[in-house]
This record gives structure tokens, C-alpha cells and sequence, in this order.
């Protein structure tokens, strides 16, 4: 939300407040639609107050067990929203598939893991550490992981999964996407949720996959998504995620 490139929305000015989301709690409303006392999310980005249309803002159901700071993690658009669409509906996993998640750690990575795992997928991930690796394996329930730093990723995705990746849920892409293009199976889906690896580049720019010509041969499709794509369908994600949060 900082580089100054094209985007989905525009870049976050010098001086301005910094983008994010945020969890709140209405003072005074003039709509109907909110009182004082709900509990809202939306971007309310990181400042004490947020002053905005109501229709900017989503009530937050209370009186059950959740914390609320769940609907900003598990529960949040950026974190199990995100999750749930890009694997479920993006990349269409399915059970009995093998899956890998990269930066299988973070928010996003570690949260679609554990949702292939429920959904009764064969799930590797691959992190930064092995600190990190066994918090996705022992925690999180991941079959495998995969420490980039010190291991041989491609080598390790071959011995891993022999038969090839159904779904990459990518949160990396460049020289890491290229190990995964070279290993996907006939007809792979890979939903693309992030570009770690170049965030930090000049414009944020860096190398596309030089395995590109593997799209053709496997006949993959790859699909970048944003989670407000899905706002409409938000009821069915929390159908599944609340009672898996609860449990």
C-alpha cells in the first residue's frame, strides 16, 4: 500500500495516515445503520479516530465467545477472508489433493494451511526457519515443511510430493514460483495472493517465472485475487471459519 506503483488502490501519501484495517467501537453515528457502542471493522487505518461513511464500516457480531481481535486476524479480511477465498475458491483445493503454501508462517500462509488441512488436503509448506517449520508442522498441522534458507526447495518439493502440486497458494513468486511451475500437476491451479519477494524492489518490480512455458504444458491457471473481490460471499467464509475458530 506504500510503493508508488500501479495498483488496486492508490499508493498511501507522504503525511498521510497509514492504510490498514482496524477494529473500532462508534461514539456517535448519524445513520441508521450504526449506533453508539457497535463494534465496527473496516480501514480505519492506524490513528484513534476515524470519521467516515457508514456503508466503509462492517458490524462485528458480539455476545459469543470470540475475542474480538480474531476479526482482525482469523476472521479478518487479511487474514482468514484472504485465506478461505484464495484457496477454496481461487485455487478450488480439493480433498485428497497435495497443496503447498509459501511463507507458510505468516498471517495469510499459515491460516490457508490449516483450512487445506481441515478440507482434507495434503498440505507442505515452506518458511524462512525452523523455528518456523515446526510451528507449521507441530502447531498448525502442515504434513511437511520446507526451511528455503537452508534447504534445496525444488529438491525437497520432488521428494515431498513425488506426484506433483495440485494448488500453490503463493505468497512469494519469483525464483520460488519457478521451483513450484517446474513440479505442478496436469491442470494445477496456483492462486496468487503475493509477491514477497519483490515487494522491496524499485517500483516493485522483479523477475516474472522463467518456467512460464510450464502454464502450457500442465495446462495450468493461475489467478491473482484481492479479497474484496469476494464481499459478497463474506456469509459463507464465516459459516465455516467461526465454528472452526470456536473449535
Amino acid at each position: 500500500w506504500m510503493s508508488d506503483m500501479p495498483k488496486y488502490m492508490p499508493p498511501v501519501r507522504i503525511g498521510e495516515v497509514m492504510r490498514s484495517m482496524g477494529l473500532g467501537v462508534v461514539e456517535a453515528s448519524g445513520s441508521p445503520d450504526l449506533s453508539p457502542g457497535d463494534v465496527v471493522v473496516g480501514l480505519l487505518g492506524w490513528q484513534a479516530y476515524f470519521v467516515g461513511p457508514a456503508g466503509a464500516l462492517w458490524k462485528v457480531p458480539t455476545g459469543h465467545d470470540i475475542p474480538l481481535s480474531t476479526w482482525l486476524g482469523a476472521l479478518g479480511t487479511t487474514g482468514g477472508l484472504t485465506a478461505y477465498f484464495g484457496l477454496l475458491h481461487v485455487g478450488q483445493a480439493r480433498a485428497g489433493e497435495t497443496v503447498i503454501v509459501t511463507s507458510a508462517a505468516g498471517s495469510v500462509g499459515s491460516l490457508a494451511g490449516q483450512i487445506a488441512r481441515l478440507k482434507g488436503c495434503r498440505v507442505i509448506g515452506v518458511a524462512g526457519s525452523d523455528a518456523k517449520c515446526r510451528y507449521v508442522t507441530d502447531e498448525l498441522g502442515f504434513d511437511a515443511c520446507i526451511n528455503y534458507r537452508s534447504q534445496d526447495v525444488g529438491a525437497e518439493l520432488s521428494r515431498l510430493a513425488p506426484h506433483g502440486i495440485d494448488v500453490d497458494f503463493e505468497n512469494v513468486g519469483g525464483s520460488m514460483l519457478d521451483k513450484i511451475l517446474s513440479r505442478m500437476r496436469l491442470h494445477g491451479r496456483i492462486a496468487l495472493c503475493g509477491l514477497i519477494e519483490q515487494y522491496n524492489n524499485p517500483g516493485g518490480m522483479g523477475p516474472g517465472p522463467t518456467r512460464f512455458g510450464m502454464i502450457v504444458t500442465r495446462r495450468l491457471r493461475i489467478e491473482g485475487f484481492i479479497v474484496s473481490d469476494f464481499i459478497s460471499s463474506y456469509h459463507e467464509a464465516y459459516a465455516e471459519l467461526i465454528p472452526w475458530v470456536r473449535s
